[in-house]
């Protein structure tokens, strides 16, 4: 039996998040010893299921100053750093660039393995001069780095050319975990209408701006279908504002965060992403898992790397701009033969993405791959 341990920023919602609830509990699962510690929140709900025997033990607790103090990131570094002496974990995983920086700081010539992960494509969020430069030392000196799509390790080899890279895409996880709060599709939304699903922060990177843009073009030659995106974040009133202008109130439906994301996926008939950057995206996998052809546009990382062009979607060239994405989405919306044909095909990253092989690559690289399997 390994003792892990995880850091995360927090567990309060989010792609990264999920997959370290996902693996947390596979750990346990395989009888290993899991402690999961965010290190930058406070205290607060974990939004995704989390198996009782995962210890969860919040870095918050271990410090006594106000958050956001330069005395409590003082305070939190050497929290840190007693935590890893004290645990004595076999070995530490980190998500997320600033948490990967302060693990490898705080395990400083304490001879515990650390492997630190991005979960973005890097150059798409820049950390700033002295950031990077804490990336770049601290990489060098992690066990290894973990990314998730070929051209994020380029990126690494690049970075970091003393960095021991590995590419391990995210599991998808099929049937999905219900969670809280549930929300049944069909009671915010007509059941008569066909709908066109996104899902993700309502945030700069995600680009819904440019779906709206898109569905403007579409929405009075296809009086059908409606337009569906979950997620909360700063710029909910802002994108309201938006469909209000655009003459799209409605049809466009923004009900929030909803824990049963898997009802809805399987009550929609496209799914569309519109991010500006990814690393690699959990929604996508998961809509195509559930047999929704997919639109995206070809953003730095992850899309191309899902889906198979034609065959169970299409990747957009940010060139074509909105445009192109209701080109394509159109197209679907028209063919309804192509549709289901492309959807049979979208099901297969149930296979292409499967949690058992990613996470064997996972236990391979932390170091449990003969305990765990047998090998």
């Amino acid at each position: 039996m390994s003792r892990i341990l995880f850091l995360v920023s927090s567990m309060h919602g989010g792609g990264a998040e999920r997959v370290a609830a996902l693996l947390c509990n596979h750990w346990v699962e395989q009888g290993h010893e899991v402690i999961l510690m965010p290190t930058f929140s406070g205290r607060g709900e974990c939004v995704y299921p989390l198996d009782q025997r995962v210890r969860l033990d919040f870095l918050a607790d271990h410090v006594t100053s106000n958050r956001g103090s330069l005395l409590n990131k003082v305070q939190r570094y050497f929290a840190l750093r007693s935590a890893f002496k004290n645990l004595q974990p076999d070995v530490i995983l980190s998500f997320l660039p600033h948490v990967n920086i302060a693990a490898v700081l705080a395990g400083w010539r304490l001879g515990i393995p650390t492997i630190v992960s991005e979960r973005t494509y890097p150059p798409a969020m820049p950390l700033g001069s002295s950031m990077e430069f804490l990336r770049r030392f601290t990489y060098s000196k992690a066990t290894a780095v973990v990314v998730q799509t070929e051209r994020a390790k380029v990126w690494l080899s690049d970075c970091c050319p003393r960095a021991t890279g590995k590419v391990i895409p995210n599991p998808v996880i099929y049937p999905l975990p219900i969670g809280e709060p549930v929300m049944e599709p069909f009671e915010a939304i007509s059941s008569h209408k066909r709908k066109v699903l996104a899902v993700g922060r309502l945030s700069e990177e995600k680009g819904f701006d440019q779906l709206l843009l898109a569905f403007e073009q579409l929405a009075p030659r296809f009086p059908e279908w409606d337009l569906v995106i979950l997620g909360e974040g700063p710029l909910r009133q802002e994108l309201a504002e938006m469909c209000r202008r655009l003459g799209l109130s409605g049809r466009v439906h923004m009900p929030g965060r909803v824990g049963n994301v898997g009802a809805w996926y399987e009550r929609s008939d496209i799914y569309v992403m519109s991010s500006r950057f990814e690393g690699f995206p959990n929604t996508l996998v998961e809509a195509m898992a559930h047999g929704l052809p997919a639109v995206s546009f070809d953003c730095a990382t992850g899309p191309s790397d899902i889906i198979r062009q034609g065959i169970d979607g299409y990747v957009i060239s940010p060139e074509k701009g909105f445009g192109g994405m209701a080109e394509a989405v159109g197209g679907l919306i028209k063919d309804e033969r192509k549709r289901k044909c492309m959807g049979k095909e979208a099901a297969l990253v149930r296979k292409r993405f499967g949690a058992k092989t990613i996470m064997r690559t996972w236990d391979e690289v932390i170091g449990i791959e003969e305990e765990v399997w047998g090998a």
